[in-house]
């Protein structure tokens, strides 16, 4: 609410601002923002109460000297997590017509003294007894270390905005099991219906800000299902929002004892009901294994608690295997989690697991490459946090052989080993809102790559995501935020933020909200330096690129599909045919196999010369570890095209510059295995 300077006034004056004061009490209260600017920034009308902004200036419009939206990206949120989990584990609201003093109630439970907050007692530690008051004092929450109540209030959103973010995911978010265990609710438990939910209550928001500004389309809260329409509201000015996905169990493709509770028909009955409902981009699993992929462990106490969530929702635990590569799942949490461990049924125990087996032994399951497939075809963007690295390395795989690069990894849950190959794609990274140490460490220690392509950087603050945020580096840190600052394109003016009686200073609370974004930026700044804010600076326009290119995407042709195939040789077997036309048959689940020899070779005929660029094999477990691509025009001079001593089995895809040829021949010089070679599909394109 704006403040009025103390003058004398005219008694018809003092009448006129008694009946604001009524009306403002009644009703929506006039929209001139804290800083008293009167723009189209700024609503008409506002709920009353609510929060200030603290931001003066214009919001930055339009493009740089080169045509590019900048702005920041908020890759990972969760706006509406308040929905999910049965509607009682995240206590408040994002929004509410009756303003902040009804939308950041604590739950039913927690009041008179958080002796009820039992998720608060778990997340945080302590007794979790708290004041359980908001409005207007909030004494308690939110804070950087309160992981049960609403952080995202959307005038604390508004001021993130104003402050230069111009992206915001916000990923549609909940878990069948924590719901059903959880000792408070007041809905179902069905992850689907409560990923509806929060989509429409977005819907909602967006309507809810655009009734501030005068009606439809006009306010800054912009929910955009492709990337040119993003654009525009950037150049608007305004903040575009993305839906996301993150659950444990998409439709409905949870495993019971290792069984598929989905079909091929649920995955594409669940992708186009998202994409109905605008979702762009999503997880195919998270925290729990299921029909689709298995997951990247949790550490520590909170990891044994998931490992027994696993559990009671698939029948088993977690399984580990030795990795095969240089990448990595987290360490699994072995720490006892009493409360957790509780709900085992009798005579059952958490595992223990050998330190030197740090990978989750389930990937990409069939029907896992079927949904990651289902994603590329509607050009939706893929994220790969929290999949095991089994499942991401198949993921990535899948993806290269197609050339797509809608790969996302949005809050640090990617092994940092796959950077490079997510780059390389076109996708897009950003790092878990750490604190301006870490975070600043981290990007210093990716910088030499996000330079080498050219791309900008981003941020996943996962408020209402239950992970903590930074907390306060002190008064006396020798560079704290000075107060007031200026954005980093320096049109704007940012002042500690206000909210009833209580003001934040990042110094000294922490990132309590997500109305303190701009302020850990410029802590970032303050920690890391300009370079690390230009490139997240920067991360709009690379968010966008990696989108876009998604959606022109243009599955190539295969020119090896069905063409005549020959071999040096073809494994017997009087039962299934291992035949060289197996491996161009367009059928995953045929396949050639040579001899068990070392130097055998395939040869596809193509039909007529043309330019070919890229080749894919599709291994079985009998794969090359040394083999080489050769190309002929005429069937007897070849040139090799490509060529390595390091395979790994899986799915290769083989980059080389374009060269005319009839003829193309996978050439194994070194098995990987005992056996011979053994291919499910090659594929050969000219793009």
């Amino acid at each position: 609410m704006t403040r009025v300077p103390h003058r004398r006034r005219r008694p018809l004056a003092l009448l006129a601002l008694l009946l604001a004061m009524v009306a403002m009490a009644l009703g929506p209260a006039p929209g001139a923002a804290a800083d008293g600017d009167a723009g189209w920034w700024n609503p008409t009308a506002r709920p009353a109460p609510d929060s200030q902004i603290n931001v003066t200036g214009e919001p930055f419009k339009g493009t740089d000297a080169q045509g590019r939206v900048r702005g920041f990206v908020d890759a990972h949120d969760h706006i509406m997590s308040n929905e999910g989990f049965g509607g009682r584990l995240i206590c408040g609201k994002a929004f509410s017509d009756l303003g902040v003093a009804d939308a950041l109630k604590d739950c039913p439970e927690h009041y008179p003294d958080g002796s009820l907050a039992i998720f608060d007692f778990i997340t945080k530690g302590g007794d979790g007894k708290h004041d359980p008051n908001g409005w207007p004092t909030f004494k308690d929450w939110p804070a950087h270390d309160s992981l049960t109540h609403q952080q995202n209030y959307y005038a604390w959103i508004e001021r993130a905005w104003r402050g230069g973010q111009r992206v915001l995911v916000n990923d549609l978010v909940t878990n069948g099991v924590i719901c059903s265990v959880y000792f408070f609710k007041d809905r179902s438990c069905d992850e689907m219906t409560a990923i509806r939910l929060e989509a429409q209550k977005t819907y909602d928001m967006q309507a809810f800000v655009d009734k501030m500004y005068g009606g439809p389309g006009k306010g800054w809260f912009r929910i955009v299902t492709d990337s040119a329409q993003a654009r525009d509201v950037i150049q608007q000015g305004k903040l575009a929002v993305v839906l996301g996905v993150e659950t444990s169990e998409p439709f409905g493709c949870k495993q019971i004892l290792d069984v598929a509770q989905c079909n091929k028909e649920d995955i594409d009955r669940g992708l186009d009901e998202l994409y109905r409902l605008g979702v762009r981009s999503m997880f195919l699993c998270h925290k729990f294994d299921n029909a689709l992929c298995g997951v990247r462990f949790d550490e520590g106490a909170l990891g044994t608690a998931i490992n027994v969530g696993q559990f009671l929702s698939t029948g088993t635990f977690w399984k580990t295997e030795q990795c095969a590569g240089p990448q990595h799942d987290n360490p699994i949490g072995l720490a006892p989690a009493p409360s957790a461990q509780k709900e085992l049924p009798a005579g059952v125990a958490v595992p223990s697991y050998a330190a030197g087996a740090q990978c989750n032994s389930r990937g990409l399951t069939d029907l896992g490459e079927y949904a990651v497939r289902g994603m590329m075809k509607r050009k939706m963007m893929l994220e790969v946090d929290h999949m095991s690295v089994k499942a991401a390395g198949r993921a990535f795989d899948i993806l290269e052989s197609e050339s797509y690069p809608g790969v996302i990894s949005s809050h640090s849950w990617m092994d940092l080993g796959w950077t490079e190959r997510l780059y390389k794609l076109g996708g897009f990274a950003a790092q878990y809102m750490n604190g301006a140490e870490g975070f600043s460490g981290e990007a210093a220690r990716t910088k030499a790559l996000r330079d080498k392509y050219q791309v900008g950087y981003g941020y996943g603050t996962d408020m209402n995501g239950v992970g903590g945020w930074p907390g306060p580096r002190g008064a006396n840190t020798p560079n704290p935020v000075k107060y007031p600052f200026r954005s980093t394109d320096g049109g704007s003016v940012i002042d500690r933020q206000t909210t009833g009686q209580r003001t934040w200073d990042l110094n000294t609370d922490g990132a309590a909200h997500y109305g303190l974004v701009p302020d850990w930026i410029e802590d970032i700044r303050q920690v890391g330096g300009q370079g690390v804010v230009d490139d997240l600076f920067k991360g709009a326009e690379s968010y966008l690129h990696t989108w876009g290119a998604s959606e022109q995407h243009r599955a190539g042709v295969n020119l090896a599909a069905g063409a005549p195939a020959s071999a040096s040789s073809a494994e017997w077997n009087p039962f299934v045919s291992y035949a060289p036309g197996r491996a161009v048959d367009g059928d995953t689940g045929t396949r050639w196999a040579s001899d068990w020899n070392d130097d055998q070779w395939l040869r596809i005929d193509l039909g007529s010369a043309g330019v070919v660029r890229r080749v894919t094999l599709d291994w079985e477990r009998a794969y090359g570890k040394s083999y080489r691509i050769e190309v002929s025009t005429d069937d007897v001079n070849w040139q090799t095209v490509y060529s390595t001593t390091a395979g790994d089995g899986g799915l290769d895809t083989a980059r080389f510059a374009g060269v005319p040829a009839r003829y193309v021949r996978v050439h194994g010089a070194g098995r990987g295995t005992q056996w011979g070679y053994s291919l499910h599909e090659v594929g050969v394109y000219g793009s």
